[in-house]
């Protein structure tokens, strides 16, 4: 854990620069990074990190997945942030804030206060209060107005509407797996259009927004500084081949359920080892949504309409199936559930929440295989 260094008074010779780190290869480092450095002409100027947390915290697995996530505010010298995202290949650009002495004094004071012990430590948000959004309400406070961003490169380069799970999906693109997981555990909170001020929680939008952003009636920015010249997206993964991708991996599924199903009802018996396998899985991504959704303070992950599909309930059927004298409420269940599938996939376009496309085959293939349970016990 990276400790805080004391801060330094600010000087007519105070330089202030918002800094913005472009996408790295950890799932963590996709959307960048931003900090404040403040350079007072001493040879040695300091960043202020809000993005430092410590592995080490009791319970720090709990307490990230529950959503209780303490990041902590860490100043030291600027040389020693920006080594390893220079030996990553991640670009780093710095821009000079439009600060006079009052407003420089203003900001080293709340940089100051926030790197004390008792308040260095805050509740970090994924999306509304994280290493960039902080930044840029600490530097606003500090000019005393309030910052008008620029169009944010999303806005102009996307087509899809401006949401949190959109503008994560650019930047997880070569990262599918990670965006499956995103797409089955946060529900529709994070898919309302976001005003200028939301797309800021992506630092590396939020690098451009500021280029040409105001702070009241002039520029924000002085000048620009680029520390690291590298292209914005050259440190991030290659893209993942297209085999190993959740649509292609679960369309396989579908295929093989498809195939089982057919095979079932000509030997009118059910292949009770995957639909064993099959419910169980999803019982337990049911379990896991069960936490997120009435456990977990993340406040994304509550409400998730895919609860209506991945619920515990599903662990019914890698209970029961193999009991002879369930056999009818084990196809009451399938009659229910297979029920609900067919209304939340008809209505799923009208829903407050995206969906993933992987999702499809395998809302498919549950589908196949609770309507042949239904179909092949009925007869018998």
């Amino acid at each position: 854990m990276l400790i805080a260094m004391v801060a330094l008074a600010a000087r007519p010779d105070t330089t202030v620069y918002f800094v913005n780190v472009y996408p790295g290869p950890a799932i963590y480092e996709l959307e960048g990074h931003s900090a404040i450095m403040v350079d007072t002409g001493n040879g040695t100027p300091m960043v202020y990190n809000y993005g430092v947390f410590d592995f080490d915290a009791p319970n720090f697995v709990y307490r990230f997945v529950s959503g209780q996530t303490d990041y902590i505010v860490a100043a030291y010298p600027f040389e020693y942030f920006v080594d390893s995202y220079r030996r990553q290949g991640r670009r780093v650009v710095a821009r000079e804030l439009d600060m006079n002495s009052e407003q420089k004094a203003a900001l080293t004071s709340y940089l100051a206060n926030n790197i004390l012990p008792q308040n260095r430590t805050y509740r970090y948000n994924y999306v509304k209060d994280n290493c960039a959004t902080r930044p840029l309400r600490i530097v606003e406070l500090a000019m005393g107005d309030s910052i008008l961003l620029a169009p944010a490169p999303f806005e102009a380069n996307s087509s899809l509407q401006p949401t949190f799970r959109n503008v994560m999906r650019l930047y997880h693109r070569n990262y599918p797996w990670y965006q499956f997981g995103i797409d089955m555990a946060l529900g529709c909170g994070i898919d309302y259009i976001l005003n200028r001020r939301e797309l800021a929680f992506a630092p590396a939008e939020l690098d451009m927004m500021l280029q040409n952003a105001k702070a009241g009636d002039k520029p924000l920015v002085k000048n620009t500084l680029v520390i690291t010249d590298f292209a914005p997206d050259v440190a991030i993964e290659g893209p993942t081949p297209w085999y190993l991708h959740p649509f292609t991996i679960f369309s396989a599924v579908f295929i093989l359920a498809i195939c089982l199903t057919v095979r079932d009802i000509r030997r009118k018996s059910v292949t009770r080892w995957f639909d064993a396998t099959f419910f169980g899985l999803f019982g337990i991504a049911g379990l896991i949504l069960t936490f997120l959704i009435f456990i977990s303070v993340h406040e994304a992950t509550s409400p998730n309409l895919l609860y209506f599909w991945l619920n515990p309930l599903c662990l019914l059927v890698p209970a029961l199936i193999w009991l002879k004298k369930c056999k009818g409420f084990l196809i009451w269940y399938q009659i229910v559930n297979f029920a609900v599938l067919i209304a939340l996939s008809a209505l799923w376009a009208w829903l407050p929440q995206s969906g993933n496309p992987a999702f499809i085959p395998l809302i498919g293939a549950e589908l196949i295989r609770s309507g042949s349970y239904i179909y092949i016990n009925i007869r018998k």
